[in-house]
């Protein structure tokens, strides 16, 4: 079975088959592919983005290219903008609406995030729950939207753009550290 690699891979373990298709093989040699470095196999050698590197380069570096580059437009640049067009097309497909920011501009200082602690999601809840109170009873109490104290449990309170005065209400009522000073 194929495994991907970080780059770590190497002098030890199960070293014996090709990162990139899991074939079994005693002749493995290093290659960079799309920005990682793996043991690939001869039959993956030739994706090894450093074989290619120019147009001029096939076949005339003493067989660091084994012929089975395909066309010339299947380079490492080709594959790159084509991948940057995909991103692009992706990327108008989930554009959002943007008249809120139109209207209300940005205010990315107001009331920013502070660099939480690894669990403070448990911490809440934890702290929560001890007090005997609901996600209900306490949103009403410190004047928060429920589902921001729901992200906060839930440990996504930077994906669910929460903001830091709900972070510093719950430390002041539960008197818990969220914040990784």
């Amino acid at each position: 079975m194929a495994k991907y690699s970080t780059g770590n891979g190497g002098s030890g373990g199960d070293g014996d088959s090709c990162e990139l298709c899991g074939t079994a093989s005693s002749r493995l040699s290093k290659a960079n592919v799309e920005g990682a470095v793996l043991l690939v196999c001869p039959d993956c050698a030739p994706h090894d983005d450093n074989r290619k590197t120019t147009s001029d380069d096939d076949g005339g570096s003493g067989g660091s290219s084994s012929g089975a580059s395909g066309g010339s437009s299947d380079g490492p640049e080709d594959r790159k903008k084509r991948v940057a067009q995909r991103q692009a097309e992706v990327y108008d497909a989930a554009k959002g609406d943007s008249t809120h920011w139109e209207k209300e501009g940005t205010n990315y200082e107001g009331d920013r995030l502070p660099y939480l602690v690894a669990d403070y999601g448990d911490r809440v809840t934890e702290a929560r729950e001890a007090a005997g109170r609901s996600i209900a009873d306490l949103a009403a109490d410190l004047d928060v939207d429920e589902a921001d104290l729901e992200a906060v449990e839930g440990g996504r309170a930077t994906r669910a753009d929460v903001g830091g005065s709900v972070v510093r209400a719950l430390e002041d009522e539960f008197d818990i550290d969220l914040v990784d000073e």
